[in-house]
């Protein structure tokens, strides 16, 4: 038996103004100090004034929310005490808002306390709308939460099924003054998800369909978004991918790519999307050295990829060298190298970046899980920009 999770989906032109209709008396809007300072947090509390709510706001939450943040925001909001909670901004802004909505109800939990297995019988108090201002993480449709402790580094792979949004609001018209960089780094974390969903061993009949669908709006959409930063129907349609992504990945799970760039982001301070989606080409030719485990012929197909009549062999050879492509096109690093990290560093973490990479909730996904040495050097691999051969 398993579980198809989703929230009540508001998409395409104009969604924003849905929050008008929301019933609630108390909305708590949660999101970043960038997005507060552009008048993105006045423009949604105005349209939940509109609903005829009182509106507060927690606009401190950093890139890769820490554990402290959320604690400290959860306190301001059991102060206010909503029955609205709004996460307003990228993964960051929106995965805090769940753990924040977790502790507002269950003050005595601890934010890494927050899992599956743990029953958190929340809201009762309140309900969560998540509105995404960029096109990758799809956390509006997912459960997941990604958290950082600041006392080690290390990333926090949390989630629990109760902590899937009520709302999503997907309206492109926020995504759309999103810088180049920005656009790149947060599409290319949508095509990790969908990939790894789909490839991943939970793949299922309710995912693959969503994520095939998503790798082929960001190859078709992502390059234009990109180049063409006002070009609101890319930006529709990545905004859709994300959201399509999220919903994939969130119902099967992600994988070897996501385990190895949640412990390199979290050791260097990269970028999420950025760190998952350098380490995606590698992981994908370490499992492909294994065809009969893998589906890389559907993946070519979506893409309309010659290679998709091929074997499984020179499909999953297609589809890496097109992924890379399309990071060359969209100016992203391929390497570690690449991102300014000395090798000594680099080597001197090395520990903690396999001890890291296996503890996270998306190792035991891959269909082929790399024994210790294997996974160092996957990292090291990573770093010259190495084909994988073993």
């Amino acid at each position: 038996m398993w579980y198809f999770d989703a929230p009540t989906i508001i998409y395409g032109e104009d969604a924003l103004s849905e929050l008008e209709q929301i019933k609630g008396s108390r909305a708590f809007i949660v999101t970043d100090p960038v997005l507060h300072s552009l008048g993105f947090t006045e423009k949604i509390a105005g349209h939940l004034r509109d609903a005829g709510m009182e509106v507060a706001a927690f606009t401190e939450v950093e890139p890769e929310p820490s554990l402290q943040t959320v604690q400290r925001g959860a306190e301001i909001m059991r102060g206010f005490q909503p029955d609205v909670i709004v996460g307003l901004g990228g993964g960051s802004s929106m995965d805090a808002a769940k753990a924040m909505w977790v502790l507002y109800e269950r003050p005595d939990l601890q934010p890494d306390e927050i899992s599956p297995m743990m029953e958190l019988n929340i809201g009762k108090l309140a309900r969560l709308i998540a509105i995404p201002t960029t096109a990758g993480t799809g956390s509006e449709a997912t459960w997941a939460t990604v958290l950082t402790d600041k006392t080690d580094g290390r990333k926090l792979a949390l989630g629990s099924r109760e902590t899937m949004p009520t709302i999503a609001i997907v309206d492109p018209e926020l995504t759309r003054d999103l810088p180049p960089r920005i656009t790149a780094d947060t599409g290319l974390d949508a095509l990790t998800h969908a990939v790894e969903g789909y490839l991943s061993t939970f793949h299922n009949n309710f995912t693959d369909g969503l994520c095939l669908k998503a790798i082929q709006l960001v190859f078709d959409y992502l390059p234009v978004a990109y180049a063409e930063p006002r070009d609101m129907e890319a930006r529709e349609r990545m905004a859709n991918a994300a959201t399509l992504g999220g919903l994939g990945f969130i119902n099967s799970w992600a994988s070897l790519a996501h385990a190895m760039g949640h412990a390199f982001g979290g050791n260097f301070h990269i970028p999420h999307g950025r760190s998952v989606s350098l380490f995606l080409p590698y992981t994908l030719e370490y499992i492909a050295q294994e065809p009969e485990l893998t589906r890389f012929r559907d993946i070519a197909h979506a893409l309309r990829l010659p290679e998709g009549d091929a074997d499984e062999a020179a499909a999953a050879k297609a589809v890496i060298a097109a992924i890379r492509d399309l990071h060359r096109r969209l100016d992203q690093p391929l390497t570690v190298a690449e991102m300014g990290i000395g090798r000594e560093d680099y080597e001197a973490r090395l520990d903690d970046l396999v001890e890291f990479a296996e503890g996270d909730g998306t190792f035991i996904s891959a269909v082929r899980i790399p024994e210790r040495e294997d996974l160092e050097n996957l990292f090291r691999y990573a770093y010259d920009g190495r084909k994988v051969d073993f």
